[in-house]
């Protein structure tokens, strides 16, 4: 399969996940991360990089994962999925304070209950990034995504008041890890 075709599955998989918050899914200081930010780009040989940030605000990082788990196309993972995850990450230079982390968290339900708008492809070979938000059932043990924003080929973002906000903290924090 072409990796454009990929790149278009995932994003159509994304956007049918998006249009509501099972109430089943909460925000939980005992779950493992709340976002992520997450790059693939198959256009000039394989490149998977991202960062991820859990509930004590560290900021873990990743490059090219050799055992990653993908969510399903409803943007869910499984808590063994997300421990695997978290097992080929390597601990980040930044962290979040614990102010910065339940201000950010608590935009989490506006997110994951708004809409996003329609994919727009804006370009080729760019790849594609998603800043992602998480809420987990203690019922079932699973992660829900949320999507946020995706940038690159193919862009759409959340609706909410609350995305841009968050989208802009998390590429702060991506502009952090980048200079180490």
């Amino acid at each position: 399969m072409k990796p454009s075709i990929i790149i278009i599955l995932t994003a159509l998989f994304l956007l049918a996940s998006i249009p509501g918050c099972k109430k089943n899914y909460i925000i939980n200081d005992e779950q493992a991360l709340y976002f992520q930010f997450d790059y693939v780009n198959h256009a000039w040989g394989y490149q998977h990089s991202g960062f991820i940030i859990d509930n004590e605000g560290s900021v873990v990082t990743y490059n090219n994962p050799e055992n990653w788990n993908f969510p399903d196309k409803d943007l869910i993972l499984s808590e063994k999925d997300v421990e695997e995850n978290l097992s080929e990450c390597t601990p980040g230079p930044v962290a979040v304070t614990n102010d910065e982390l339940k201000k950010y968290t608590g935009y989490i339900r506006h997110i994951a209950s708004s809409k996003v708008t329609a994919l727009k492809n804006i370009g080729a070979d760019a790849g594609t990034a998603q800043f992602i938000c998480w809420q987990y059932s203690p019922h079932t043990g699973e992660y829900k995504g949320y999507l946020i924003k995706l940038e690159g080929d193919y862009t759409c973002e959340n609706l909410n008041f609350y995305s841009k906000r968050v989208v802009s903290w998390m590429k702060d924090i991506h502009g952090s890890l980048d200079q180490f």
